[in-house]
């Protein structure tokens, strides 16, 4: 009698053994289905792959999600909500925009731009920017009659920072009394980049500068040399931006290889 019952023991300890690994794998039981492991390891790696740290904190968040997650499932099954047209619709559109996410992906990784492709695109950044910066100040107003006026104001002695604050149509630099700040003077439009370069440094314009925008009054503050950012500051930037170029070049060239009829 005593051997029977330890070698049921031993039995029931055997099961329990062969069993353990089988129940290891789930993560759960909802309702009496098994929550496979595999469902908590795919959201655990969309959490890595976005860079942030997979803490027992966001562990414990993975498991309740994926919980949750077969809970509502199981009653749009009864539902059964899968056959419904709309949802059909919406799984289509799913599965086109991950395979084109897929697709992307794919290109990037297997054209990863290079330390010489960034440098020479730093170095083309420098050479359009480097040389003077200027800082100046304007006051914008829609009609050349006002713009006189302003002008001859200030020469009698009012500051131009109050006439710009009270009536430059430039809502930001026109808050700041007229300061557009430190700028390459081709960042601005040919007009008013013209008239800029032949001020002297604390002179205003003495004749109005019409642009596109209407006419401007503009003073030169102060004149220095370009401080551009160093290569490992901005490196990170250029790298995406490069990126990005490559995507799009890539996207045009497959619609202009397309037959499209």
């Amino acid at each position: 009698m005593k051997k029977q019952l330890l070698s049921g023991l031993v039995a029931a300890a055997l099961l329990g053994t062969v069993a353990l690994p089988v129940a290891a794998q789930n993560i759960a039981v909802v309702n009496g289905k098994a929550i496979p492991k595999e469902r908590a390891d795919i959201l655990r790696q969309q959490v890595e792959r976005s860079g942030r740290p997979v803490t027992p904190e966001i562990e414990k968040q993975i498991k309740d999600e994926v919980i949750a997650r077969e809970i509502f499932l199981q009653e749009a099954a009864k539902r059964n909500l899968e056959k419904d047209p709309d949802f059909k619709v919406q799984m289509e559109l799913a599965r086109q925009t991950i395979l084109i996410r897929e697709l992307f992906a794919d290109f990037q990784k297997n054209n990863p731009v290079t330390d010489a492709e960034i440098k020479a695109e730093y170095d083309k950044f420098v050479a359009a920017n480097s040389g003077k910066e200027y800082k100046a100040s304007h006051i914008l107003v829609e009609k050349e009659d006002e713009a006189k006026a302003i002008i001859a104001s200030i020469k009698k002695g009012a500051k131009f920072e109050d006439i710009a604050k009270k009536q430059s149509k430039d809502p930001g630099s026109g808050a700041k009394g007229g300061n557009l700040d430190w700028a390459n003077p081709s960042s601005y439009v040919a007009e008013f980049t013209e008239a800029l370069i032949k001020l002297e440094k604390g002179k205003m314009t003495q004749t109005p500068v019409k642009s596109q925008f209407g006419w401007h009054v503009i003073r030169l503050d102060d004149v220095r040399q370009a401080e551009l950012p160093k290569l490992e500051d901005v490196k990170a930037q250029v790298a995406q931006q490069l990126q990005q170029q490559k995507l799009a070049k890539f996207q045009e060239d497959l619609r202009a290889k397309a037959k499209i009829e």
